[in-house]
């Protein structure tokens, strides 16, 4: 019995999957109303992430390369009694990319549902 380790299935893929999903899922998040990490963090439980399971450094880097991409801006925000925090906003072109990478997560879900109805036709 296979354990998956020989068919590339492991943490990098996974990793590469959670990496596939964040930036769609923060880029929404932001087209609701802007916001700091944490309140981001929350917010990917909406999508059945984790917040236990991610690390906060995974999101701060993502949030930084999309700032790097032009796809959001940040400032440092005033409104909190404690330390400042970054809050993050969408810029025009965040909302361009994440229009593409939601035509690309519907064709993939078109390709999985194939592949699904196949295989249950196989396995009748």
């Amino acid at each position: 019995m296979s354990d998956g380790r020989g068919l590339g299935i492991g943490r990098g893929r996974r990793r590469r999957g959670v990496m596939g999903f964040l930036r769609p899922a923060l880029l929404f998040l932001l087209t609701r109303e802007n916001a700091h990490g944490y309140s981001l963090l929350d917010g990917l439980t909406e999508f059945s992430f984790n917040p236990n399971q991610i690390d906060p450094s995974l999101l701060y880097r993502t949030l930084r390369e999309m700032e790097e991409a032009g796809w959001v801006s940040s400032y440092i925000g005033e409104e909190s009694r404690g330390p400042q925090r970054r809050v993050y906003q969408i810029q025009p072109e965040g909302k361009t990319y994440l229009a593409e990478l939601i035509g690309g997560l519907h064709r993939r879900r078109e390709e999985i549902n194939i592949l699904l109805e196949a295989y249950a036709q196989e396995i009748k």
